[in-house]
């Protein structure tokens, strides 16, 4: 093995580790963006109104209250449903945009991850 010189070699396994932080704060602040950012999910025209983060963090609802009528409450949980999935449907949108550059399995670290 002429010209071996042992190990990775300093230099590559240095910008390897260095490239690796920096991946690891980008992906922190891409965490920390993701928990800010607000969603809006809605369905029956805005009747419902669900709020959460682009992790699907629920942070609250609106109901108009003519959807609330005691004699249909599937229809209420129907809507209520269709408002959550809206979300999270916005939700994995966001996360697959800002995470896609990031990750696919840290592809961008040479396959080792």
């Amino acid at each position: 093995m002429a010209g071996f010189k042992g190990g990775m070699g300093g230099g590559n396994m240095q910008n390897l580790m260095k490239q690796a932080q920096k991946m690891q704060e980008q992906l922190q602040e891409t965490e920390k963006l993701l928990e800010d950012w607000e969603i809006v999910g809605t369905s029956g025209g805005e009747a419902v109104v669900v709020y959460m983060n682009a992790k699907k963090t629920i942070d609250g609802i609106e109901l108009d209250p003519k959807v609330v009528d005691p004699e249909d409450v599937e229809m209420l949980e129907d809507l209520i449903m269709a408002a959550i999935n809206d979300g999270y449907k916005k939700a994995d949108e966001v996360y697959k945009e800002k995470m896609g550059p990031l990750g696919g399995g840290m592809g961008g670290m040479g396959g080792l991850f």
